[in-house]
């Protein structure tokens, strides 16, 4: 029987067994992800630490698309918006089974603005050349409410369609991390790195990491270290250079998720511009809708922030003046913040909508070099840029990134023939797998929770295969149960914690505080009424 490569025992042991890493990139989000698998791709031995779970933070807090940017279009950032759009087509294509095309409508309640996003749309399509998921057009008042039914329609003139794409941004990571460990590269979660070695002149050889599970640290050498950890680069950049100027400005935001039947049918609503400014999205997502999100800043990174009173106010009167049928607090099924990692504004700005969404690396005294800002739909052209500027510094040797074109861990180049409705999809060539787990094993069949599609099956899949060590690694980010329905999430809580009791070979006790430290988590995602 051949060896799990995904098992943590096997990933531990390779922290080891290699005497040098080429590259070490501390962090494992989408950032640290796309230098990681870019590393690899490259043939470089390449080791990836993440201090908690892969997409932990800002990775699995995004509005889930996968876009060019229609803002940034408006704000006249066209090389932001071609390489975003190059990106987005390159995505679709490596990761079918995550990304799919998603249709958008910009509702117009004046008669110019009609004209206008039309216009800007059709530049929208130029610039995405042959990788456009479809041409814009303008809809009349009638197909306009047809398509959106739940839309205000008085004063509605009409309304503009576009394309766009929609992924799952945490299923994402973890087929990511899957990729580097298939590739070749070692990726692991619950180590985390707490300081940087260097040689007697001050050059930086490697880092100093601790498993967070057993309590053992290790000393790991390297040609070259990467910091990409979204908001938190600056605490690295303090263990390189104490009083370090920040390159991040966090900014908080906020999303709401809703039952489908605020938003009936397949299009998504697109607010170009809200009382404040901001675009607003309410996008259908797995039988859900996602509202958001804010802008706001705040004065330092958390991983679990939370959201502003003022904020979910926002979002709620917003969509007030929109929807026929308006959502109340009473009707969130959740709410998740995440914190965007804004490359900090050279002229000081502290307005977040005018940071730019471009990323920026930085190469300290040491060798040290962090990558910051960007997003996710851009992350696999950060990682590149990320390992070039390595080769230029001479840390790492010449060698062509092969990632453009390198498909993501469950990606078919025939997909199977679809089922009328497969829960199981978005797990791609990897259901086969899970399917088969069912058969051996009925009792995997059964639902998590009557209102959820999440399968008791997913469970053991990801503690074998998925890298998941914790409840909330499941119910967070393997299954999006926390994201789409916070007490759903909770009832199934506990099938949950003794399924990966058991695949882990864990006691009652162990069971307990999961469930304790899910409980206390879980209740900062339901929102009173």
């Amino acid at each position: 029987m051949e060896a799990n490569p995904y098992r943590r025992e096997t990933l531990l042991q390779q922290l080891t067994a290699v005497p040098t890493w080429d590259l070490i990139v501390i962090g494992g989000g989408a950032t640290g992800l796309g230098v990681a698998l870019d590393g690899i791709s490259r043939g470089y031995k390449t080791l990836l630490l993440e201090q908690a779970d892969f997409a932990k933070g800002t990775s699995s807090r995004s509005t889930k698309l996968v876009h060019g940017g229609v803002r940034y279009l408006a704000q006249g950032d066209i090389g932001l918006v071609r390489e975003a759009l190059y990106e987005r087509g390159l995505l679709l294509k490596n990761a079918p089974h995550l990304c799919h095309n998603q249709s958008f409508i910009i509702p117009n309640y004046s008669w110019w603005g009609g004209p206008f996003y039309t216009i800007g749309l059709k530049l929208y399509d130029l610039l995405a050349g042959r990788l456009s998921l479809g041409p814009s057009e303008h809809l009349s008042k009638a197909e306009t409410l047809r398509q959106l039914p739940n839309l205000r329609p008085a004063g509605l003139c009409g309304g503009v369609r576009y394309f766009d794409g929609q992924f799952d941004d945490a299923r994402l990571a973890v087929n990511l991390a899957q990729t580097c460990i298939a590739h070749g590269g070692t990726a692991l979660n619950y180590c985390a790195v707490q300081g940087l070695l260097k040689d007697a002149t001050g050059h930086l050889i490697g880092v100093r990491a601790i498993d967070l599970e057993t309590g053992l640290s290790y000393e790991l050498q390297a040609k070259s270290v990467m910091n990409a950890t979204g908001i938190f680069v600056d605490a690295v950049r303090q263990l390189d250079e104490p009083g370090a100027r920040p390159l991040v400005q966090p900014s908080q935001g906020v999303h709401l998720v809703l039952d489908k039947s605020f938003l009936p049918g397949t299009a998504a609503l697109m607010i170009p511009s809200t009382d404040d400014g901001r675009v607003l999205f309410a996008v259908p997502w797995q039988g859900r809708v996602v509202l958001g999100t804010t802008d706001t800043p705040v004065p330092a990174a958390a991983l679990e922030p939370q959201a502003q009173p003022a904020e979910i106010d926002f979002l709620l009167r917003t969509a007030a003046q929109y929807l026929t049928r308006a959502p109340t607090r009473a009707d969130v099924l959740s709410i998740f913040v995440g914190l965007r990692p804004l490359a900090a504004s050279a002229t000081g700005s502290t307005k977040t909508k005018e940071i730019s969404r471009s990323h920026k690396i930085v190469t300290s005294a040491s060798g040290l070099i962090t990558i910051t800002g960007g997003k996710w739909t851009t992350y696999r052209r950060m990682g590149q840029d990320a390992v070039d500027q390595a080769i230029v510094l001479r840390q790492l040797p010449p060698a062509h990134s092969r990632t453009a074109h390198l498909p993501i861990y469950g990606a078919e180049e025939t997909p199977a023939p679809a089922l009328p409705y497969d829960s199981l999809a978005h797990y791609g060539s990897a259901r086969v797998a899970l399917r088969q787990l069912i058969v051996e094993q009925p009792a995997l069949g059964h639902k998590l929770d009557g209102a959820l599609d999440f399968l008791q099956a997913e469970v053991v899949w990801a503690v074998r295969h998925e890298l998941a060590r914790t409840v909330e690694d499941v119910l967070a980010r393997r299954v999006r149960a926390l994201i789409l329905d916070a007490a759903a999430a909770l009832r199934a809580a506990p099938t949950v914690a003794a399924l990966l009791a058991q695949e882990l070979g864990y006691d009652e006790a162990w069971e307990k505080q999961q469930l304790a430290a899910f409980d206390e988590l879980a209740r900062q995602y339901l929102l009173t009424a």
